[in-house]
C-alpha cells in the first residue's frame, strides 16, 4: 500500500469540539455508558459480596475477552506458527501477524517522534499525580524486557510473569548476592534510623560482591550518581527517583515481613523464611496493582478486586507471554513530568534519573507525597520531554522493524470499527493536522502513534485502544500469576502471617506507612489527585 497526498475533508457529523465517537461501536459505547453512569447501582451491588465477587468475574473475563484468549499462535521469531514460536520464550509475543509489505512512503521515525515533542513544561493531567508513571515503570520493568545481551527488539530475557525481579533479581546469583542469608532477608544499609538498599558501586565501580548484577546502560550514568546506585534486582531500577523510591519501599517491606515470619516460625531456617515472604510480597505487589492501580485507570464505578477462585475459571488462564504490543502501550513517556518538585523546590528530570542521594536525603514518605502531590502529565501527542524524544523515535522504530500492524488494524483486532476521519481520534485540531500532514492516509498510521493520538473518554486517562490493550494483557498478566491458583493461595504458600499481610493490603499508603522507621508522621500517598489539586490544575 502506498501511501497518499490528503483526502479531502468532508465533516460527516456536526462538529463540537470534542472527538467524534461515531466509530466506537455501538457495544462498545453501550458498555462504556453502563460501567460509567449509575454510580449509586455500582455501589449498592458492590455492597453485597457475593455479587460483587460475581460482578468482579464477570467484569474482569469481559475485560480480557475483547481479543482472542491465549496462546498467541505467533511470536516474533517467523510469520507463521511453530513448536518453537509456542515454547521458545526468548521470542517476544505478538497478537497480530507482521505485514507482508508496509506502507511505501511512511515518515521517518525521527520525524514521527517530533508528533510527541513537550512544548515548555507541558500540559498536566487532572486526574493522576506523578506517582501513577512511576510505580507503571516500576512494575512493568519486571516483565516487559528487551534483550539487554543483543538489543534485538525481537527477543527478551523476560520472566514472562509478576515474580518481582525488580527487587529479587532474574537469576540465582542475583538473588544470592542480595541476600543475607540470615532470617530470610535482603542486604540494605541504614542511614539517619532509615534502611535502604546496599550501594551498588564504590569508587566508581560496581563492587565485588555485586558483580552478577548488570545494570542497563551504566555507562551512561553521570559520575556524580554513580555511587548512590542502589544494589538491587531491577537492571532498570535506576531509571529515576519514581522506581528507586519503590525498591526502597519494597526493600523495607521484604525485611519487615520476614521478621515477622521468622518470629512466628522459630523452626523455619532461613531459606523458608526467604521463599515465604517472596510469595507473600510478590501477591501483595499484585493486589496492590490490581485494586489501587487497575482501578485508577479504569474510569468505572466498579472497583475490581483480587479473587483467585472465580477468577481462575476463565478460558483465558493460560501461560504468560509478554507481547510486543504490550510493551509499547506501557511507554507512558507523556506522562512523566519534566520538572519535580522535592521538598518545595524545582529538580529538573536529568537530576533525577539516577540519582540515589535524592531519594536518601529527602526519605520515602515526604517523597512519596512529593510525588503525590505533583500532577502526571497528560497522556497524549505533544506532551513529551525533550530528554525522553529518542525513546519516542526508537519505539516508532522497533514497530516498523517488526513489522506491526496499522494502528487502524489494531483497531479492529481488540473489536473497534477502522476510523474513517481524523475527527474520531481526536477532537483536537492540531493533532488532526498533524497526523493528515504527517501520514495522508489514515490507514497509515504507525500503531505506536495512533495508541496516544487517541483522545480520552471523560474521566479517562487513555484512549479507548490503549485502555483496552491493557485491560487485555494486565488482567491476564497478573491473574495467571501461579501463586494466585487455588491450590496455591492459602497458608501453606505463605502462612497464616503471610496471609493475612496479604488481605490487609490495600494500597501504596499502607505499605509505606508501615515502613517508615524514620518518620512516624501521615502522609499522603495516592495514584490520583485532590479535588483540590485537579481545580487548581484546570486553572
Amino acid at each position: 500500500m502506498t501511501v497518499t497526498s490528503r483526502p479531502p475533508r468532508t465533516r460527516t457529523v456536526p462538529w463540537t469540539g470534542a472527538r467524534d465517537r461515531s466509530r466506537d461501536g455501538l457495544r462498545n459505547r453501550f458498555e462504556t455508558h453502563l460501567l460509567t453512569h449509575y454510580g449509586p447501582a455500582w455501589q449498592a451491588a458492590q455492597r453485597s459480596r457475593w455479587l460483587h465477587r460475581r460482578l468482579n468475574s464477570k467484569l474482569t473475563d469481559l475485560a480480557v475477552l475483547k481479543a482472542p484468549p491465549r496462546p498467541d499462535p505467533l511470536s516474533t521469531k517467523a510469520p507463521y506458527t511453530s513448536w518453537d514460536s509456542l515454547t521458545d520464550r526468548s521470542w517476544v509475543g505478538r497478537h497480530l501477524p507482521p505485514v507482508a509489505e508496509p506502507p511505501r512512503g511512511l515518515p521517518a521515525p525521527e520525524k514521527v517522534a517530533e508528533l510527541f515533542r513537550r512544548e515548555g513544561e507541558g500540559r498536566s493531567c487532572t486526574r493522576s499525580s506523578a506517582l501513577l508513571p512511576a510505580f507503571a515503570q516500576w512494575f512493568t520493568d519486571g516483565f516487559l524486557r528487551g534483550h539487554a545481551a543483543t538489543g534485538d527488539p525481537r527477543r527478551t530475557d523476560s520472566p514472562h510473569t509478576l515474580d518481582m525481579c525488580q527487587l529479587y533479581g532474574d537469576r540465582e546469583e542475583v538473588t544470592a548476592c542480595l541476600r543475607t542469608f540470615e532470617g530470610g532477608r535482603l542486604k540494605s544499609r541504614v542511614i539517619d534510623g532509615a534502611e535502604f538498599p546496599p550501594a551498588l558501586c564504590e569508587g566508581g565501580r560496581i563492587k565485588d560482591e555485586f558483580r552478577a548484577i548488570r545494570p542497563v546502560r551504566f555507562d551512561e550514568v553521570p559520575a556524580e550518581f554513580v555511587d548512590t546506585l542502589f544494589a538491587c534486582g531491577g537492571e532498570r531500577a535506576h531509571a529515576h527517583i519514581g522506581p528507586m523510591a519503590l525498591t526502597v519501599l519494597f526493600l523495607r517491606e521484604h525485611n519487615r515481613v520476614a521478621g515477622v515470619l521468622a518470629a512466628a516460625h522459630p523452626d523455619w531456617d532461613d531459606e523458608r523464611v526467604f521463599q515465604t515472604t517472596r510469595n507473600t510480597l510478590i501477591v501483595t505487589m499484585i493486589r496492590v496493582m490490581l485494586e489501587e492501580y487497575i482501578n485508577h485507570i479504569t474510569p468505572y464505578h466498579f472497583g475490581f478486586v483480587l479473587d483467585p477462585v472465580r477468577t481462575d475459571r476463565g478460558v483465558w488462564h493460560r501461560e504468560n507471554r509478554a507481547t510486543i504490543e504490550f510493551s509499547l502501550v506501557y511507554r507512558w513517556h507523556s506522562l512523566i513530568p519534566s520538572t519535580y518538585t522535592i521538598a518545595g523546590r524545582p529538580v529538573p528530570l536529568a537530576r533525577t534519573i539516577a540519582n540515589g542521594q535524592l531519594v536518601v536525603e529527602r526519605g520515602l514518605g515526604p517523597l512519596f507525597e512529593d510525588l503525590s502531590r505533583q500532577p502526571a502529565g497528560l497522556s497524549g501527542l505533544f506532551n513529551t520531554d525533550e530528554l525522553l524524544l529518542p525513546i519516542e523515535e526508537r519505539s516508532v522504530a522497533v514497530g516498523r522493524e517488526l513489522r506491526l500492524a496499522s494502528y487502524n488494524d489494531y483497531r479492529a483486532h481488540y473489536g473497534f470499527p477502522r476510523v474513517t476521519d481524523a475527527r474520531q481520534i481526536s477532537g483536537d485540531p492540531r493533532v488532526q493536522e498533524a497526523l493528515l500532514d504527517l501520514y495522508g492516509d489514515l490507514d497509515a498510521i504507525d500503531l505506536y502513534v495512533g495508541l496516544f493520538a487517541e483522545e480520552p473518554e471523560p474521566g479517562a486517562i487513555f484512549g479507548r485502544l490503549l485502555e483496552r490493550v491493557i485491560s487485555v494483557d494486565a488482567f491476564s498478566e497478573a491473574l495467571n500469576n501461579p501463586l494466585l491458583a487455588p491450590r496455591l493461595f492459602g497458608p501453606a504458600t505463605f502462612s497464616a502471617e503471610g496471609l493475612e499481610i496479604v488481605r490487609g493490603t490495600r494500597g501504596f499508603s499502607d505499605l509505606v506507612h508501615r515502613n517508615m522507621p524514620e518518620d512516624r508522621g501521615r502522609y499522603v500517598v495516592t495514584l490520583g489527585r485532590s479535588a483540590a489539586d485537579s481545580r487548581a490544575a484546570a486553572r
